[in-house]
């Protein structure tokens, strides 16, 4: 799954693994996953998310692969936010070398002032992970979690300078894949404006 922060790769991404069940794994879960269990990579991951900064390609990698690894054998997985970079997508390619690559990039197309709107509104529970947004997805309460009663907070990475670095990031280091896949033939590109079950439909339709 390709495309600018705040495009909604995530929750499609966990859609569209439960409708072809296979395991989906993002590079941010794993990222916040060392860093709960507070492992020397999760340390090392912090001090570049907090700023709004790609993580140094050895140590995404490291953490990808050990998960690829860990759920081969399944009929296939879903990564969301990997590859960032060109370098992370040659790597990428080379690990699964005998298997046959990536059969599908699919790139979810998001105009940025829609994605500073959505962006800007995310709160996470620091407790039980679970999202909320002010206007889109408001708890009953605000600022406490629906299911555990727990003071929502805005990621470090949501705030308004990190967005902005965000998409700089983006742009110069993410965006190239779009070539990249598109030269290979496995690009895919939806429109990712609407509803949830609108550019749902539109990702199963590239799918097939």
């Amino acid at each position: 799954m390709l495309g600018p922060p705040g495009a909604g790769k995530g929750t499609q991404a966990t859609l569209i693994a439960e409708n072809l069940k296979i395991p989906q794994i993002s590079s941010g879960d794993l990222f916040r996953d060392h860093q709960d269990r507070d492992t020397e990579l999760g340390r090392v991951a912090r001090s570049y998310m907090k700023d709004g900064v790609l993580v140094p390609d050895k140590v995404t990698i490291t953490m990808v692969m050990d998960w690829i690894e860990q759920n081969t054998g399944v009929g296939g997985f879903l990564l969301d936010g990997f590859p960032r970079t060109i370098g992370q997508a040659k790597a990428l390619d080379q690990a699964l070398a005998n298997s046959g690559g990536i059969d599908l990039a699919i790139y979810v197309n998001v105009p940025e002032t829609e994605l500073i709107h959505r962006l800007s509104g995310r709160l996470v529970c620091s407790k039980c992970k679970t999202q909320y947004h002010t206007i889109f997805a408001p708890p009953s309460e605000p600022c406490i979690c629906d299911k555990c009663m727990t003071e929502l907070n805005q990621r470090d990475d949501d705030k308004p300078e990190a967005i902005k670095k965000r998409f700089q990031v983006y742009q110069e280091e993410t965006a190239p894949l779009i070539g990249y896949y598109q030269v290979l033939g496995r690009l895919r590109e939806v429109n990712g404006v609407g509803s949830i079950e609108k550019i749902g439909e539109r990702l199963l339709r590239a799918l097939d």
